[in-house]
């Protein structure tokens, strides 16, 4: 009878198996919330941190798996990294039309490259160094992408407007930092400048420090509204390379 009983009711009869089950349980809650709340995959050394004392991580991690193994959202580890992703079988559900990028135009990538070594700088600073002038519209493109700020306002005659780039720049380009730009050896060994370079040519040394300079003055307050950010471009990865465009010599 006994033996039954112990059969039917193990954990009852055995307070160590009771609290390995509990502590197995609070282990896969943890876990789950821990990669539900997370955006990027979460490494295994993080979750273990977070278990309770005696809570076996692999085993934790199995029985998670094994409870989404059905759902339409699986467990899934990659790389020591766990994270949810939807079922294979039903991707399709989840499938849009993706809107056709637009590339970038020859005038905006110059644009790009020049606010990105000389910022600050000023629309009529940009003109200057292209040699031509440069449509509103291009400038608003840049802005949309998230990629151009606008800074502040330089303090000369009239107070334009000072643009530079942005966080989202440095993330889509794969930058740490502005300074990891390239400088004119690296440009020169790239292929991007044949033949003779005119004499005192050069590249300026990029920054974009989030204080203004001495000669820009903060903008009015709700000036950067003018510029409506909330619908991102999607641009076209390869066609947005700046490089370094003709006229980009350091004045």
């Amino acid at each position: 009878m006994a033996d039954n009983v112990a059969r039917l009711f193990p954990a009852e009869l055995d307070p160590a198996a009771h609290a390995r089950e509990q502590a197995l349980r609070e282990a896969v809650r943890i876990a789950e919330a821990l990669i539900f709340a997370s955006a990027e995959p979460v490494e295994e050394s993080e979750i273990a941190k977070r278990l309770p004392d005696g809570a076996d991580l692999r085993e934790a991690m199995e029985a998670l798996r094994g409870d989404y193994a059905d759902r339409g959202v699986n467990l899934a580890r990659v790389n020591h990294k766990w994270m949810f992703r939807t079922a294979p079988d039903l991707a399709w559900l989840l499938s849009r039309e993706r809107t056709e990028p637009r590339k970038l135009s020859r005038a905006a990538v110059e644009t790009l490259a020049i606010i990105a070594y000389h910022q600050p700088v000023t629309r009529a600073e940009i003109e200057d160094i292209r040699g031509v002038a440069i449509s509103k519209g291009t400038l608003d493109v840049l802005i949309e992408t998230g990629w151009v700020r606008l800074r502040g306002r330089r303090k000369a005659p009239g107070r334009p407007v000072t643009y530079g780039t942005s966080e989202p720049f440095l993330l889509h380009f794969g930058l740490e930092q502005i300074t990891d730009l390239p400088g004119l050896d690296e440009l020169k060994g790239a292929g991007l400048f044949d033949g003779q370079l005119p004499k005192g040519f050069g590249v300026p040394r990029p920054r974009d420090d989030a204080s203004l300079s001495e000669d820009e003055e903060p903008l009015e307050e709700g000036a950067a509204d003018l510029f409506d950010n909330s619908a991102i471009i999607v641009v076209d990865e390869v066609d947005c390379d700046p490089g370094i465009p003709e006229g980009l010599a350091e004045e």
